[in-house]
């Protein structure tokens, strides 16, 4: 299987990739914006160190298989190869074949359908089951995601990709002193299956 620090996943527009050094600027300027922040689970970052130790932690956890977070990258345009982005596939359930996702794009980027292509491309992954697909082993069954539901830009995103509104966790998260209720979204790999079926055929 692809070893989590050398996978990468390219789109029509994207590269998604593993964080490296370099990267702490365009991170930072990304958790670091209020804006980006609004809807997460925890505040925006107060430094670059901040970015640092998140791609250091990021290298640890790649190596002993238990996160993945990619950095979405543009290939073309005034942004071209720039960070504008991640993805990630976290608290991963190998015995019961389930995992979240996470994501967060640079304010500049939102709205530009970005976020759908990568997260397209990394669900993809985490469903692929053939031999040697970087998560063959767990042949994972589920995804989950958790979303403020006041963000229905998010909520959206979720349901374009599939994922099912499953229920509300009222007042779960507690950041700066606000209480913030918790959507969770969920997509079966057989669901997921079905709906790229049903995509492929030709219209009658």
């Amino acid at each position: 299987m692809t070893p989590l620090a050398e996978l990468n996943l390219r789109t029509a527009r994207l590269h998604l990739r593993p964080l490296a050094a370099g990267d702490e600027a365009d991170l930072f300027a990304i958790f670091g914006d209020p804006q980006v922040m609004r809807y997460w689970s925890t505040p925006p970052w107060q430094g670059l160190d901040d970015a640092v130790a998140a791609i250091e932690r990021d290298r640890r956890t790649l190596a002993g298989r238990q996160d993945l977070r990619l950095g979405v990258v543009l290939h073309a345009g005034e942004a071209a190869g720039r960070l504008v982005g991640t993805v990630s596939l976290f608290r991963i359930d190998a015995s019961n074949r389930r995992a979240e996702i996470g994501y967060a794009l640079a304010r500049s980027q939102q709205g530009s359908g970005l976020m759908h292509e990568a997260l397209q491309a990394l669900v993809a992954t985490a469903f692929d089951h053939t031999p040697g697909a970087p998560f063959d082993d767990l042949a994972l069954h589920r995804l989950e995601a958790d979303a403020d539901p006041r963000n229905a830009a998010s909520c959206r995103t979720l349901q374009r990709l599939g994922f099912l509104r499953e229920g509300l966790l009222r007042e779960r998260w507690q950041v700066g002193g606000e209480l913030s209720d918790s959507a969770w979204y969920g997509l079966l790999r057989p669901d997921w299956l079905a709906s790229r079926a049903s995509a492929a055929q030709p219209a009658g």
